[in-house]
């Protein structure tokens, strides 16, 4: 696997050490694959991560976005009937994990459901007004710079009178 040195990105791009510290964590390879999710585009601007976490009562998962990171945690209760029990061989993991999700700006958990074993999160893009595209309408006679020159030329003239 190639490795990039990003020290060189650090030393001369101002801001950017949140992008530089999410390309040197996504290429380290996380070895654990638990619980396995995917993640899915609902459409234009939605987005739905789904993990398998069989086993897990909703009270054993916990959902946490802070800083554009969406962590999921699920810490499975110790019981006693778990532990009185004798398995043969046990292919259903439930061990405690922690998966984070980086998340765009402006990127916000909608909501969060529990269904068939699968937990289900919706995540929706939302662009405030000022960031959207907006149409700027093609008009005659004078600029705007123009008519607050010749305003000021006015005022500055009445003053001097």
């Amino acid at each position: 696997m190639t490795t990039f040195d990003l020290s060189p990105l650090y030393r001369t791009a101002i801001g950017f050490d949140r992008v530089a510290d999410m390309l040197s964590s996504a290429s380290r390879v996380d070895g654990n694959g638990y619980p396995p999710y995917n993640i899915e585009a609902a459409g234009e601007d939605q987005y739905r991560i789904s993990m398998a976490v069989a086993g897990f009562a909703e009270s054993e998962l916990e959902i946490v976005t802070e800083q554009n990171t969406l962590t999921v945690s699920g810490q499975k209760a110790t019981d006693g009937e778990q532990e009185d029990r004798e398995f043969l061989y046990r292919g259903i993991a439930t061990r405690s994990f922690e998966r984070r999700f980086q998340l765009a700006d402006h990127v916000r958990v909608v909501s969060a459901r529990l269904e068939n074993g699968l937990l289900h999160i919706d995540l929706q893009r939302e662009l405030p007004e000022k960031m959207k595209p907006r149409r700027i309408e093609i008009g005659e006679g004078r600029s705007t710079l123009e008519s607050n020159r010749a305003t000021k030329i006015e005022s500055d003239e009445s003053k001097a009178a």
